[in-house]
């Protein structure tokens, strides 16, 4: 119970997060904040009321980080491409750090001047290190790479749980005096006091802009799996049974999220700049119950244009593509589709002819329509189906190819069809040859490969195949 109306109480310890009053009873003062009507601390220290107001009395001066600064932090997280450090003190400025502050994140390519494939090929977790702060806001940023002072200064095996010392051989500067193991890390100057026994600093064994030798891209090439004796856990031999995990954020199966019924996860695209998760959230929540939403940024924290919604259903995914597919954002047109269909690849069944033999109808008015040609075939053969070219603007092209049941009659309806009339010109009609075949060189025109057709027909016959391969793609929609 807090003392409601009390001017002065007595001092009591508290930590941060800890609720020490009410914006009823009093107001907040230093060490403390005020949440929706709920009075926090925010440090370590004695909390008492004093005149109305909270005040947390820090055991230590709270600091606060600033660019340029340099901070003693711990390895605490890893995944493939960055990671994160918990910062234990600022160098030279002695105090408590808020909680806004306590961690640090940093990237793959903060860590040292050499190509690294990955974060734990550098730095595992638990490493004690040293960094210079890039950014404070909205989070707090580190690197490693500028400064030779910065990066890895104590480090144990995670065999043995020796401390690691400095050593160079091959691809690897850190060795373990108690196992076999070695391994990278992107060391600091005075890493293990390094600096005391070597004639330069131990980051000089980084090898920066060098490329890695075969043993070390051997290991790479194995992916997280290969990495998994470098970053096992921290045991020692004392009779405990050892226990083993997966490279952060990489198999493991008890983190992986669980997998979503067809049709339920959308992909939205072309969003603005400005539009983050929470109003991603917000436009689409009134759709249905959602399981997921998220808008990806890049390292900078920047939006990239695109997002994914998960609803629990698929109806109501089905319900927010119709409502929301082409909805325009602060003038800008989104689209809203299935994330897991095969349309997004473009992906179309591939169109099928229909059965029975395939003539080339050629020399076409283009005024003729299907009924002109099937009235041709009346009392000849049966038409499976027919296909008229056209342009991609719809203009017929001139030709046309006919599939008819009577394929044991394809030479006799030739030789009938071939150089009658249609609409007052004379058409041309044969059997269609598939690519690559040769025919019996009716009509001598043509070469060896031709079939004895005209060059017309070549042509035709190029220009049809030409249309199928075009007829699957997609074309982009233009962008607003």
């Amino acid at each position: 119970m807090f003392a409601t109306g009390m001017k002065n109480m007595t001092p009591s310890l508290v930590t941060p997060g800890t609720q020490v009053s009410t914006s009823a009873e009093c107001e907040a003062g230093e060490g403390t904040i005020e949440v929706n009507g709920t009075i926090l601390a925010i440090a370590t220290g004695m909390f008492s009321i004093q005149d109305g107001k909270a005040v947390v009395a820090a055991r230590k001066e709270i600091v606060t980080p600033e660019i340029g600064d340099t901070v003693l932090c711990e390895i605490v997280k890893l995944n493939e491409k960055n990671g994160e450090a918990q910062v234990i003190c600022i160098e030279g400025k002695p105090g408590s750090v808020l909680p806004e502050h306590l961690y640090g994140q940093f990237h793959v390519t903060g860590l040292v001047d050499r190509y690294m494939h990955q974060t734990a090929d550098a730095v595992r977790r638990r490493d004690i290190c040293r960094a210079e702060v890039k950014e404070v806001s909205p989070v707090l940023r580190i690197s490693f790479r500028d400064r030779n002072d910065c990066g890895v200064l104590h480090a144990i095996c995670p065999s043995c749980g020796d401390t690691l010392f400095a050593e160079l051989e091959g691809d690897w500067n850190v060795q373990c005096p108690s196992c076999s193991y070695q391994s990278y890390r992107a060391l600091a100057d005075n890493f293990g006091a390094g600096w005391a026994e070597l004639d330069q600093g131990a980051s000089a064994l980084n090898n920066s802009g060098k490329r890695w030798g075969a043993a070390a891209e051997a290991m790479f090439g194995k992916g997280p799996a290969g990495r998994a004796t470098f970053i096992a856990a921290d045991v020692r031999e004392d009779g405990r049974e050892r226990t083993y995990f997966r490279f952060e954020g990489e198999g493991g199966g008890k983190g992986r999220r669980p997998r979503n019924a067809p049709g339920c996860r959308l992909f939205v695209g072309g969003l603005p700049r400005e539009v983050g998760t929470e109003e991603l959230r917000a436009l689409f929540a009134e759709h249905g119950d959602m399981t997921d939403c998220i808008v990806l940024t890049d390292d900078n924290g920047v939006n990239r244009g695109f997002g994914f919604v998960t609803y629990s259903e698929k109806s109501q995914a089905d319900a927010a593509i119709e409502k929301l597919n082409g909805h325009k954002i602060n003038g800008r047109k989104i689209g809203v589709r299935d994330a897991d269909s095969d349309d997004k690849k473009g992906k179309r069944e591939k169109r099928k002819d229909p059965e029975g033999l395939k003539l080339y109808i050629g020399n076409l008015p283009f005024k003729a329509t299907e009924e002109n040609i099937r009235a041709m075939f009346e009392g000849l053969a049966t038409i499976n189906g027919l296909v008229i070219a056209t342009s991609g603007d719809g203009k017929p092209k001139g030709f046309a190819f006919a599939f008819i049941k009577e394929v044991d009659k394809g030479e006799e309806i030739v030789a009938k069809l071939n150089g009658s009339e249609l609409l007052g010109r004379r058409i041309k009609v044969d059997i269609s040859q598939a690519k690559g075949k040769g025919g019996n060189n009716r009509g001598g025109r043509g070469s060896s490969g031709s079939g004895g057709k005209s060059s017309r027909e070549l042509q035709a016959l190029r220009e049809e195949e030409e249309d199928a391969k075009k007829r699957p793609r997609r074309r982009r929609q233009k962008k607003d």
